[in-house]
C-alpha cells in the first residue's frame, strides 16, 4: 500500500474501521446459491489485500484485518465470515516489531504443500520498515474439521531500518520448475525482493545480502543483489511506490504482478497494477516493451476508472480451468470504500494477461 508504504495505508484503513472481508469475482462467479442468514453478497464485502484457496467445494479468503480476516463461500458470491486466524497477536510479533499493536495483520499469502496450508503474513510498524513476515500452517481450512488448528511458526524474514533497504511485508510464494520455493515480498524502499526458501518453506536459504531486487520504480537499474546500507542514511520509502508482488506460472512464463502508486487514500487512491514476465523465476522480468521491471519497467494491466478510483494488490489463481484476478478496488460510488473484485483473466495471442474492469 502506499504513500509511505502499505504500513501507513493499512494503519489508516484500520483506523477507519474497514478491516477486511473477502469474496471473489464480480462478473464471472458460478451461479449463486441461496445465501444463509450469516452471509453477505460480494457487493457488501470490504477488503484489503485478498488471497484465496479452494478446499473441496469451498473457497476461503484471507485478507488484511485483526488477526487476519477469513471468509468462506461455496459460490464466490455469498460470503460467510469465519473466525480470524489469530485470536490474539502472535507473541513473537509484539517483541520483534516495536509499534505493532491491535493484532492488525497485513497482506497474507496462502499456498498448499505436502498436506499443509502455508499462510505467510505481514507484521509492521507505522511508517517504517520495522517489519517482519511470519508463517502459520494448518492441515485443513475447514473450521468444522476436528484437525483444524493454525500453528504459528514465527518469524521468517525481518527488515530493520538502517540495515536493510527493503521492507519485509507483502509475501508471495512460488515454486520453480524444479520445485524449489521462492518468496517474493516488498513495499517501497528498494523495491520488490526475491529470496530462495528452504524446501520446508519455513526459512530462507540465502543471506539478506543475496536477496535480489526484481522490480522497482527507479530507472536504469539492473537485477542485482542488495547493496550494503550506508551508515546514517535513512531508509528510502517515499518515492519508490511499488509493492505487493505476485508471481504466477502460465504459458511457459513466470508473470510478475505488482501494484504501483498509492492505495488507502479513499477516493484519492490511484493504485494500479503492472505486469512483466520471465522464463526464469529469478528474472529479469520484462514488460511488453522489453524494459526490465527492476529498471522501472512494467506494463499497466489494470487501473481505475470513473467507477473505481484505484485498483490493486492482486493475486491470481486457476479454479476449474479458469484464471481469476483477485484484488481490491476503491469504489467511487462509496467515497473510496475498498471492495473485493474478482475478474476473469484471459490471455492475448502473445500470451499477455488481459482483464476488463467490470462496472
Amino acid at each position: 500500500m502506499k504513500k509511505i508504504i502499505r504500513q501507513v495505508c493499512v494503519s489508516l484503513l484500520f483506523v477507519a474501521g474497514m478491516g477486511c472481508a473477502q469474496a471473489r469475482q464480480v462478473a464471472t462467479a458460478p451461479a449463486a446459491s441461496t445465501p444463509a442468514a450469516d452471509t453477505k453478497p460480494i457487493s457488501d464485502i470490504t477488503v484489503h489485500d485478498p488471497v484465496m484457496a479452494k478446499q473441496g467445494k469451498t473457497y476461503y479468503l484471507f485478507c488484511t484485518g485483526p488477526g487476519i480476516s477469513v471468509l468462506s463461500s461455496t459460490d464466490m458470491q455469498n460470503w460467510k465470515r469465519e473466525k480470524p486466524v489469530f485470536a490474539t497477536a502472535p507473541e513473537w510479533a509484539t517483541k520483534a516489531v516495536a509499534g505493532f499493536k491491535d493484532n492488525h495483520i497485513w497482506a497474507p499469502d496462502i499456498s498448499f504443500y505436502n498436506g499443509k496450508y502455508y499462510l505467510y503474513y505481514s507484521i509492521s510498524a507505522f511508517g517504517k520498515n520495522t517489519s517482519a513476515i511470519g508463517l502459520a500452517t494448518n492441515v485443513t481450512l475447514d473450521p468444522s474439521d476436528k484437525d483444524f488448528k493454525w500453528v504459528d511458526h514465527g518469524k521468517v524474514i525481518e527488515s530493520i531500518p538502517g540495515q536493510t533497504n527493503w521492507n519485509a511485508i507483502d509475501p508471495n510464494l512460488v515454486t520453480d520448475e524444479k520445485g524449489t520455493p521462492w518468496l517474493s515480498f516488498g513495499s517501497f524502499w528498494g523495491g520488490l525482493q526475491l529470496v530462495k526458501m528452504n524446501k520446508d518453506r519455513m526459512s530462507v536459504a540465502e543471506e539478506p545480502s543475496k536477496f535480489a531486487t526484481i522490480a522497482s520504480r527507479k530507472k536504469g537499474l539492473t537485477i542485482q543483489t542488495n547493496p550494503a546500507p550506508i551508515p546514517g542514511n535513512p531508509p528510502e520509502a517515499g518515492g519508490n511506490a511499488i509493492e505487493a508482488p505476485f508471481i504466477f506460472k502460465k504459458n511457459g512464463y513466470y508473470y510478475l504482478f505488482a501494484s504501483i502508486d498509492y492505495c488507502c487514500k479513499g477516493a484519492k487512491s490511484d493504485y494500479k497494477m503492472i505486469v512483466g514476465r520471465s522464463k526464469k523465476v529469478q528474472g529479469p522480468y520484462l514488460d511488453k516493451n522489453g524494459v526490465a521491471m527492476d529498471a522501472g519497467g512494467g506494463t499497466i494491466l489494470l487501473e481505475g476508472n470513473a467507477q473505481w478510483n484505484g485498483v490493486g494488490h492482486n493475486s491470481v489463481y486457476t479454479f476449474d480451468n479458469t484464471d481469476y484476478l483477485i484484488f481490491h478496488g476503491y469504489s467511487a460510488a462509496e467515497n473510496g470504500r475498498p471492495k473485493l473484485r474478482i475478474e476473469k483473466l484471459t490471455w492475448d495471442k502473445e500470451q499477455w494477461p488481459v482483464v476488463a474492469l467490470a462496472q
